[in-house]
């Protein structure tokens, strides 16, 4: 039989393409980094970046690879162990991560619990997202968006005010059941006339104080927010019924009045990040009645 001697071009081209081999096996895969993750959604946001802003990386490092994100309304450390066991690593927090609306961890450094979540989030290699200006600053507002599609009342919104809604007459004890049950609210708090009439609310998710409180009350037979100064608007709208008015204030609680909005993040979140799962992960509303003891 001839030997079979490889031309010059076959024996190159052999050689080349074990080269090329070698190098795919020698170089590790690049997985998505938080930092790319953070890019992407200054990019699809939809507004410029604020230079003062507390949207940052709060925990990890922009070059940690990720597996998996959690979308929340709370970084809680419930929401930390469940994110941690369900190999997401990186969380993306409305609210703060470390007690103050800035982050600011100088005053606790040497407070046992905050120590105790830090080292949590190190020991599991995670990143920790801080997303609250900017979501409230996209257009349509997404914190906005995901309440009221939760809710249900697209149809009732204001095109000239995305805040005020217009519903078909109803008795404040009936409306505001309504609205504890779509988002199985367990501490909703009212203040009026249970018979009063309901036919135009507004609504503020999150904190509200007294200003814009008292201009946005007169717009609307209800006023609805997440939280509130007790000594206040709470004293102002109970001033003002007692006046003769007929007003009505509903405190849902902060954390169940935003977060639909991460649920939505969620979806809007996959919608350019394809490359991880992504779970939106309620965190747990944090009071419970007397009458009905948590679980």
């Amino acid at each position: 039989m001839t030997p079979y001697y490889p031309s010059r071009r076959t024996f190159l081209m052999t050689t080349l393409g074990l080269a090329a081999a070698r190098t795919l096996q020698a170089t590790p895969y690049q997985s998505l980094t938080a930092g790319q993750v953070i890019d992407r959604i200054k990019t699809n946001v939809g507004i410029p970046w604020r230079e003062q802003t507390v949207d940052r990386l709060i925990a990890g490092t922009p070059e940690l690879p990720v597996k998996g994100i959690t979308s929340t309304m709370m970084a809680t450390l419930d929401v930390l162990q469940r994110s941690a066991a369900r190999g997401l690593n990186m969380v993306i927090t409305h609210e703060p991560t470390y007690y103050s609306h800035q982050d600011r961890t100088e005053p606790i450094e040497q407070d046992s619990l905050y120590q105790l979540k830090r080292d949590f989030i190190q020991q599991h290699g995670m990143a920790v997202f801080h997303f609250h200006d900017h979501w409230h600053g996209r257009r349509p507002d997404g914190i906005a968006t995901g309440m009221i599609r939760e809710l249900g009342w697209e149809k009732n919104a204001d095109p000239q005010n995305p805040r005020l809604f217009t519903f078909p007459e109803t008795s404040l004890a009936r409306f505001a059941q309504g609205m504890a049950t779509k988002l199985n609210i367990k501490t909703m708090r009212v203040i009026g006339n249970p018979q009063m009439p309901v036919k135009r609310a507004l609504a503020s998710w999150g904190n509200v104080s007294l200003m814009p409180g008292i201009p946005y009350l007169a717009q609307a037979d209800v006023l609805i927010v997440g939280e509130t100064h007790e000594w206040e608007l709470v004293e102002y709208v109970q001033d003002a019924i007692a006046s003769g008015q007929k007003k009505a204030l509903i405190i849902m609680g902060h954390l169940v009045s935003e977060q639909a909005g991460m649920k939505y993040c969620t979806e809007w979140l996959k919608t350019f990040i394809p490359e991880v799962p992504i779970e939106f992960m309620p965190a747990a509303e944090p009071y419970w009645r007397p009458d009905q003891p948590a679980k």
